[in-house]
């Protein structure tokens, strides 16, 4: 498991509060949502690849995720110098 930490100033926060009952679970929402798109995304990729190459895939959410990048199907973001389009 990994932790992400952001700091927002005391300005931000509260415009959290007007937006959000509870700015905390507000972002962790947003990215536990930002990463479910990205592995939908990163399974079809997988999944199509291992279909037109006839490779066997990879039992279970996390050794797909795993099988996607060691395959070379999806790389890291930093390593193509630019967001993802997910």
């Amino acid at each position: 498991m990994a932790d992400i930490t952001v700091t927002v100033t005391a300005t931000e926060y509260k415009c959290l509060e007007y937006a959000a009952v509870d700015p905390q679970e507000w972002s962790e929402n947003a990215v536990k949502n930002r990463a479910r798109k990205a592995k939908n995304k990163i399974i079809a990729l997988l999944t199509a690849h291992c279909n037109a190459n006839s490779i066997a895939l990879a039992t279970g959410e996390d050794a797909q995720i795993t099988q996607a990048f060691d395959l070379g199907v999806v790389v890291k973001a930093v390593d193509i110098g630019s967001d993802s389009d997910v």
